[in-house]
Formats: C-alpha cells, sequence, structure tokens
C-alpha cells in the first residue's frame, strides 16, 4: 500500500480538485499517457502534492485550488454544451468567472432556472450519481387544465415507452389551472416532458428553482452568484463526502 505523506493524495483525486476534470476522466488521461509528473508517467496509484510539477496534454496543473460553486439561472435558449458549433448559445458566453466551472447536472436548451458550476469534479459525480436521489424542484405550466388525476398519476410514476423505464415516485402541488411544482429525485432526459406527453399534455415552460439544499433565489436569467463555505458543505454531506480543499 502507498504511504501517503502529509498533503499528498491520489493523482486523480488531485486533477479532480484542481478542476481538470472529474476522478474518472483522470484516470483515463493518465492511461493514455496525458499526464506527467515531474517529467514522468505516473502510475495510476501515484501520491502527489503541490510540491510535484504536473502537467496535462503539455499544460502545468495551477494546484489544488479553492473549491468554487456558482448558482447560475440559465436563461431559455442557453446549451448546456462546453463545446458544439450548432450551439446558438452557451453557457461560457454568460458565465465569465477566473476558474474554470462545469455544471453538474443538465438543464436542456429550452428550460431555464437553477444550474450549479463548479470546480470540483468530484462534487459534480457525486451530485449527478442517480442512486443519491437528491432531490431537485421545477415549476411546470402545460397546455391543458391539471386535474386530480394528472396530479396522482405523474406523482405514482409514469411508464415512458420510449426508454422503457418507469419513473420514481415524486411530490407534486398544483400552483394554478395550468402550472404545478414538481420534485424529482432522478434525472432522465427531458423527464418532465416526457411524463406530461404520457398524459396528453405539452409542457410550455420549465424552470428549475431548487437543487438540493440550493435554490435559485432573487437570480435573474444569465446572473450568477458563489456559494457561501456553509451552502457548500451542505452540498458535500448530501452528497455523502467531506468537503476538502475549500
Amino acid at each position: 500500500m502507498t504511504r501517503v505523506e502529509d498533503g499528498e493524495v491520489r493523482i486523480n483525486k488531485y486533477l479532480a480538485h484542481a478542476g481538470i476534470c472529474s476522478r474518472r476522466e483522470a484516470d483515463r488521461l493518465i492511461e493514455q499517457g496525458r499526464v506527467l509528473v515531474n517529467g514522468q508517467r505516473p502510475d495510476p496509484g501515484r501520491t502527489v502534492s503541490d510540491r510535484d510539477e504536473i502537467t496535462v496534454n503539455g499544460k502545468q496543473v495551477q494546484g489544488q485550488r479553492k473549491t468554487v460553486v456558482l448558482a447560475f439561472y440559465k436563461p431559455v435558449g442557453v446549451t448546456c454544451t462546453e463545446k458544439d458549433a450548432h450551439a446558438e448559445k452557451m453557457i461560457k458566453d454568460l458565465v465569465h468567472y477566473p476558474i474554470r466551472v462545469t455544471y453538474a447536472g443538465r438543464l436542456d436548451k429550452d428550460s431555464e432556472g437553477l444550474l450549479l458550476l463548479t470546480n470540483d469534479g468530484d462534487l459534480i459525480q457525486g451530485m449527478m450519481r442517480g442512486a443519491n436521489c437528491h432531490e431537485k424542484e421545477y415549476i411546470v405550466r402545460v397546455d391543458k387544465e391539471i386535474t386530480p388525476d394528472f396530479i396522482s398519476g405523474m406523482a405514482s410514476g409514469v411508464y415512458l415507452k420510449e426508454l422503457k423505464i418507469k419513473t420514481r415516485e415524486c411530490r407534486l402541488e398544483q400552483t394554478g389551472t395550468y402550472t404545478f411544482k414538481i420534485v424529482l429525485t432522478q434525472g432522465v432526459n427531458r423527464q418532465i416532458r416526457r411524463m406530461c406527453a404520457a398524459f396528453g399534455r405539452q409542457v410550455k415552460s420549465i424552470k428549475r428553482v431548487r437543487i438540493m439544499n440550493i435554490t435559485l433565489g432573487n437570480l435573474k436569467p444569465g446572473e450568477y452568484v458563489e456559494l457561501s463555505a456553509q451552502e457548500i458543505e451542505s452540498l458535500y454531506r448530501g452528497c455523502g463526502r467531506q468537503k476538502e480543499f475549500l
């Protein structure tokens, strides 16, 4: 077993906390020989610290940065992607932050609301793991009146023929003739739109207002704010992880 000196961590964890990529992606980069430690290809289990010179694709890694999490109000029309030649507008066009941050959980182009951005690949991995059942709350408007049968049917879980799965049970609350709140604990692609379609309704708008303990608050479309240390710590706890390098 490799002895870990004070301040040393495994190379994949180091790269994740430096905001380069997730641990899994780091393992792939190491395997492909694209990561060097002091000019040498490291073993996957190699431990490193800020004293080592680490490069990825020939570019020096600047060290384990402070963990940053941003709450961002993604407007309608913005695509959750980092590279897409066909996307009219991407997150990087609106978020100009000095540290590279990546989204933790997507919102489709036609939806708006809360999106969390962070430089911690481990946190992203923990938040996106479906088995953790993290709550996400949305306000939805549909094109036809909402009935008690619609509410109870959606809440009980909906079988999606095209995906051959049944969605998890969820919480719904009617807020108007055509609007409702829904709290989901999974992240199936275009889940709310597919669920509503199964009941003969077309979604007119979706706004995500909460992810776990973080709410959209008073943010306006295109705005973002840094989360406090306490809020980040709460996210870590919700993912079953300890807060590190904060």
